[in-house]
């Protein structure tokens, strides 16, 4: 089984609070991807940045005191362009979602009581490269060591281009490939 995490695509990190022109400019390249995917039978599955109002109360929030992603915001919202994929997204309240990797775990501990494949592979697209793609990245990697962990770099913005190669080059360290770059 293979899998296809779309990582955060949402309103404040494209367009909003905490938008750039590097995540504009990675959304084409994102639904292409998304719609390939879904054709060669890639399981996928959407994150969403997930806060509460009293987000400025939070270490997060003291750490990055720009309030986004709160939940039921249009900031919160999938990208309009992605939305039609996103189906449920998995809303996490901190860069890594813990219960992504429980789900990718469960699916593959149930696939081999099964006889068949586990998940073989898991493929990370989305924003931002340095803080919540390399956190889920590094995360599934842990709760799946023999999957082959990849992430696309050029699906990928960071909060800078330098972040983002910087954080790129941790993932490889990592053993996560880096494809696309």
């Amino acid at each position: 089984m293979d899998v296809l995490i779309v990582v955060d695509m949402q309103n404040d990190f494209v367009t909003g609070a905490l938008g750039s022109p590097e995540a504009m400019e990675i959304v084409p390249r994102v639904a292409q991807r998304i719609e390939e995917g879904m054709k060669r039978g890639e399981t996928v599955f959407f994150t969403r940045d997930t806060h509460e109002t009293d987000y400025a109360g939070t270490q997060e929030g003291r750490k990055l005191p720009v309030a986004h992603c709160i939940k039921g915001s249009e900031g919160w919202e999938i990208i309009p362009e992605l939305r039609p994929y996103a189906g449920h997204p998995i809303d996490k309240p901190t860069f890594g979602s813990r219960y992504l990797g429980v789900l990718l775990l469960a699916q593959d501990e149930d696939l081999r009581r099964q006889g068949k494949t586990g998940v073989e592979k898991v493929t990370f697209l989305g924003v931002c490269t340095d803080i919540c793609v390399i956190s889920n990245a590094l995360l599934v990697k842990a709760f799946l060591p023999e999957a082959e962990i990849a992430v696309e770099a050029d699906c990928c913005a960071g909060v800078t281009p330098e972040s983002h190669r910087t954080a790129l080059e941790a993932m490889k360290a990592c053993q996560i490939t880096v494809e696309h770059e």
